[in-house]
């Protein structure tokens, strides 16, 4: 990680590769040994087999910081050298993993036996690894040379994946097909760095390939597997571990032929490469259209905007609902005799508190109306089931959100408004402009429908009900707050968002209309206070 950051330096000034390249390669050879030891465990007893299998460990440890303390010593000058280095440790540490697993499937197994077959074929594998960490530690600081040898080690290692990717054994992690395709893109990405690199020829930018390719090789081989084993659709598995293996071994090709190149530069050789980048171009867009089949029917894409408006309209409802059920915790409806009071019964704080959960409701079903209609809209082929961003469409599932959140947050301050009423915290100004603003921003919601609904249609018509009770629920409550406007100043309700300052500014106004009256009134004796008013004025 340090090193492909860039971070990676010696603990002490001075220090040099030379300080180290003993001490790996003795701790190499002694791990040489440790396999051969494995080897021999596998038809011996059991606990001379986990002897060498710890002492391999412990030695391979040993061996890894060693080669981290050398990678260090390269400086992050050298960062691509100091990546190579690690990667063939990466490979020994996970081949001798391999090789532990199956030497204890094999154990006491005859030596024809499948599981034995297997385990040789891992051993040779950590031998090869541990060769390739030979050979680097003595060309790694030789600028002329550490280039092919960095594409030498990531050929062994793509092979080596190839051969994992192939064998019955079942995914040890999970992936989904978008992890597979965001794979699959990468190896444009690594296939251009090649080409790029064979026309250079520049030791540094062949390093930089050998380093990348290995590691999308990987992690595309990794991602397929398991997202192929995950499909339900077994046609679609096949042909995307058949892609899968193709891709990996036409790249491995590639750096193969890059690194002819390197050695024997030529105008044949760079056709080559270009020939086989374009073979592994044709294989990456038949992943990428496998991969969408590997999702199956049921799946849609997050990102797109009908379904970020679909989702965001049921959440503005359900927060709305949230917002009711906070107002019927406040003060509950009173009954008599097990039978609801009517509205001649309640006082005007119950009144108040079942009228804004009246709305509340409304504009959760107008919502989950819209929700219905944009369904709607998809199905009569109005409306595109996919869009794209900045699109006609896509503005338009954007500006159905905005209008969504506008009757949302309107309603919220609405309950708000009638939350602090009751409670003597508020003023009735602030309840009726509340009101307003939600029975302005569900007209806004309405017409952000009519743009492209059937106004005859079903989910149109419930649009239009849910609109309309809320207009009358919205216009009773105003009436209903009007009518008992009290003298008493209450104090200010802190401003949240812009729907607020819109409501509290709507107040301030109503409020002065009743000073105004009041100052009229007693302005035939006196006359009106109008120096007070105007400072209020200024001061809201």
């Amino acid at each position: 990680m340090f090193a492909s950051a860039g971070t990676m330096n010696p603990e002490t000034e001075g220090e040099s590769f030379a300080d180290h390249r003993e001490n790996i390669l003795k701790s190499a050879q002694v791990l040489v040994k440790d396999i051969k030891d494995i080897l021999t465990g596998t038809t011996s007893s059991k606990e001379q087999l986990i002897k060498a299998a710890e002492n391999s460990v412990t030695n391979t440890t040993k061996l890894c910081e060693e080669v981290k303390t050398g990678a260090a010593s390269l400086t992050s000058e050298n960062q691509q050298a100091q990546v190579m280095l690690l990667n063939t440790m990466k490979d020994v540490s996970a081949s001798l993993g391999d090789l532990i697993i199956n030497s204890k499937k094999a154990h006491g197994k005859p030596v024809d036996h499948p599981a034995m077959l297997e385990m040789k074929t891992k051993a040779k594998n950590v031998v090869t690894n541990v060769t390739h960490i030979l050979k680097t530690v003595k060309t790694v600081e030789d600028q002329n040379s550490r280039g092919t040898r960095a594409i030498e080690s990531a050929i062994e290692a793509i092979g080596q994946e190839i051969e994992s990717f192939n064998s019955s054994e079942e995914p040890k992690a999970s992936s989904t097909p978008e992890d597979l395709m965001r794979a699959n893109r990468a190896m444009t990405q690594a296939t251009s760095k090649a080409v790029s690199a064979s026309n250079s020829g520049k030791q540094e930018d062949i390093i930089a390939v050998a380093n990348l390719g290995r590691k999308v090789i990987s992690e595309l081989l990794t991602t397929c597997k398991a997202a192929a084993f995950a499909s339900e659709n077994v046609e679609a598995k096949d042909e995307a571990l058949q892609n899968g293996y193709e891709l990996a071994s036409q790249y491995q090709n590639l750096l193969n032929q890059v690194m002819v190149g390197v050695k024997h530069p030529s105008k044949e050789s760079k056709e080559e490469v270009m020939n086989i980048s374009r073979k592994i171009a044709q294989t990456v867009t038949k992943m990428a259209k496998l991969s969408e089949k590997l999702k199956g029917g049921d799946w849609v894409d997050p990102d797109d905007p009908m379904l970020i408006a679909e989702n965001e309209l049921l959440s503005a409802a359900q927060s709305i609902e949230k917002a009711a059920k906070r107002l019927a915790t406040l003060r509950p409806k009173k009954e008599i005799s097990g039978q609801a009071t009517s509205d001649e019964d309640m006082t005007f704080d119950d009144l108040i508190i079942e009228s804004a959960k009246s709305i509340a409701n409304a504009s959760s079903s107008l919502i989950k109306a819209a929700s219905e209609a944009q369904k709607e809209l998809v199905a009569q082929g109005k409306v595109q089931k996919k869009t794209l961003k900045g699109s006609e469409d896509g503005q338009w599932s954007e500006g159905l959100v905005s209008a969504a959140k506008m009757v949302a947050s309107a309603t919220h301050s609405l309950c708000e408004a009638a939350n602090s009423l009751v409670q003597g915290e508020g003023e009735e100004e602030h309840l009726i402009a509340a009101a307003k603003q939600v029975s302005k921003s569900t007209a806004q919601l309405f017409l952000a429908f009519k743009v492209k609904a059937d106004i005859n249609s079903t989910a149109m018509e419930g649009l239009k009900t849910a609109s309309n009770a809320i207009k009358k629920a919205t216009d009773e409550l105003v009436k209903a707050a009007q009518a008992s406007i009290q003298e008493e100043p209450a104090a200010p309700v802190v401003k949240v968002d812009i729907f607020k300052e819109r409501i509290e500014a709507e107040a301030r106004v109503l409020k002065l209309e009743k000073e105004l009256r009041e100052a009229k009134k007693s302005g035939e004796t006196n006359g009106p206070d109008t120096t007070e008013i105007s400072w209020r004025y200024q001061e809201g």
